[in-house]
Parts: C-alpha cells; sequence; structure tokens
C-alpha cells in the first residue's frame, strides 16, 4: 500500500488539520502507519513526495496517487510517498478556486518544516505536483532548510512566471525543475485565468492575467530548468489526463520516457496509457 502525509481534518471539504497523519492505503482501505515505521522505510532511500491537485477529497487523492504508484519506475532505492491536502469543497465544488490557492499555501508550510524535522535520513527528497498542488510543493519548499533533488510539476495551476517571481527563493533549493505542460489543457485555459481574477491577484503584486504555468511551462524559465516540457498537441492530453481516479492500465510505458516534440504519435493507443506516461517520464526525470 501507499504511504501518506495527511493534513486533511475531514475526509471531503473543510479545514486545514493542525499537523501531519502518517497513513497508508489505496483505493480498497486507508489506515494509519505510524511516524517510526514510515522512517525506517525511508531511511537511506530517495524519496519522492506526490502531491495530488484541486478539487480531491481524501478517497479520491488515495485512488489517484496509490494508483499513479504502481505506475512509477524508481526501483528499490526509491519510496513514494503521497501527500493529501483539503483542496476540495464539501459545498462549493469547484468554485472555491481562489480560497483554496491559500489553502494550498498553508498546507506547504506544514509539510515544509515536518520534512525537514523528520526526512533526515532519506538518502533525498523530491517532489512531484497536479495541478494547484503545485503551490503545496512550492510552499512546502519555501519553507524548508533541507535541499531538493528533483521538482516535476504537472499541469501546473499557478502563474507561468512563479519560478521567478513569486516563488523564485525555491529555485537555489533545487537541483533540477521539470515542467510537464500542454496547451490542449482546456480547464488551466478557462478556469485558471477566471480565478486569478476571482481572487485579487493584484493583492499580491501579480498581472490581472497570466498564462498558466502548466500550459506553456515557464516564463522566464530559470537556470536549473529541464526542457522539454510542452506535451504534443496532437496527443490531446488534458488537465485529467496525468492522474487518475480508476486502475491504471495494465501495461506500464518503458523508460526512460521523455516529452516528445510536436507532431510525435502518442506512445500508447491503450485506455489510460496518459497516466501511465506521466508516471514513466517523471521515473525518467526522478533518477
Amino acid at each position: 500500500m501507499t504511504r501518506f502525509l495527511d493534513v486533511r481534518l475531514w475526509p471531503v471539504g473543510g479545514p486545514l488539520g493542525t499537523g501531519v497523519n502518517v497513513n497508508q492505503g489505496d483505493s480498497n482501505s486507508y489506515v494509519g502507519l505510524g511516524l517510526n515505521q514510515l522512517l525506517s522505510d525511508i531511511r537511506g532511500r530517495d524519496v519522492l513526495l506526490g502531491v495530488h491537485g484541486f478539487n480531491v477529497n481524501r478517497a479520491d487523492g488515495v485512488a489517484a496517487l496509490s494508483n499513479w504508484e504502481s505506475l512509477l519506475q524508481i526501483g528499490p532505492s526509491a519510496v513514494f510517498v503521497g501527500v493529501l491536502w483539503p483542496g476540495d469543497s464539501i459545498r462549493l465544488h469547484g468554485l472555491d478556486y481562489p480560497e483554496e490557492t491559500g489553502v494550498a499555501d498553508e498546507a506547504g508550510h506544514l509539510i515544509g518544516p515536518f520534512l525537514d524535522q523528520n526526512f533526515g535520513g532519506a538518502a533525498s527528497i523530491s517532489l512531484v505536483s497536479h495541478s494547484l498542488g503545485a503551490r503545496v510543493v512550492l510552499s512546502a519548499i519555501a519553507s524548508m532548510k533541507r535541499s531538493v533533488k528533483r521538482l516535476i510539476l504537472m499541469a501546473g495551476a499557478i502563474d507561468d512566471d512563479c519560478l521567478t517571481a513569486e516563488f523564485q527563493s525555491v529555485v537555489p533549493k533545487v537541483g533540477e525543475i521539470s515542467v510537464l505542460a500542454s496547451m490542449k489543457d482546456d480547464v488551466l485555459a478557462m478556469a485558471f485565468p477566471l480565478g486569478n481574477l476571482a481572487g485579487g491577484i493584484l493583492d499580491v503584486g501579480h498581472p490581472w492575467l497570466r498564462e498558466a504555468l502548466g500550459r506553456g511551462g515557464p516564463s522566464p524559465t530559470p537556470d536549473n530548468f529541464r526542457p522539454h516540457c510542452e506535451i504534443p498537441s496532437n496527443w490531446d492530453y488534458g488537465h485529467g489526463n496525468y492522474l487518475q481516479v480508476d486502475p491504471p492500465p495494465p501495461v506500464k510505458i518503458p523508460v526512460p520516457q521523455d516529452v516528445a516534440v510536436e507532431g510525435t504519435d502518442p506512445p500508447s493507443s491503450e485506455d489510460g496509457w496518459q497516466s501511465a506516461w506521466s508516471a514513466a517520464v517523471t521515473s525518467t526525470r526522478f533518477e
């Protein structure tokens, strides 16, 4: 079963918890693991923490991240740990996006110090996120004293200049930064700019509207950015393709796997290949 750090208070919606709980689970069960067992599991190993995005309840977060872990190919010297945070609403069903950006930041501020305090025995720490989970991981790194080996931001629901503006202090703490982006991401094309506008983004010094990181990649790019990031448009790769709640396809996509150039054929025709591909690219860039 997948190991989890959980900063939720409720299974659906609700506020952020006051601390970090350590659990394990999959789509069938979710139970306590205990901090001592987790610290034993990560000792001397390269840790990859995966964070889900916006509007995901606990059960769906557990299912999506545990399914995705089964598609990763990171070897026995590494261990995956999922991160669950309350980026969903019990009433608004996705309309509370501007408010949830603050929750994402606060979740990161809980997770970062926890990693500093408890993950000293790990050989390295890397983070991968989906959607608004980008804010969680960037805020976590900003709160950490320890450096991060790899940072991979998939479909980032955050401004495309975040790495050189709002979170520029994070960049020197990271060995290598990767982004997976798609211009076919209609969620980021429409909801993300409107969410920024409704959230009064000028209050924190940003322009009214910027492109999402998960659409066209970072602009400008930091020195430790690893190209390429733009998924071919003929793949029709959407916002929900990176992670999926349903069980994954039975066949993994071989690694090494990287972002192909425009016009390249998709790597598979099998249903659900997209999440297998995102896992393969993450596995490749995690090394």
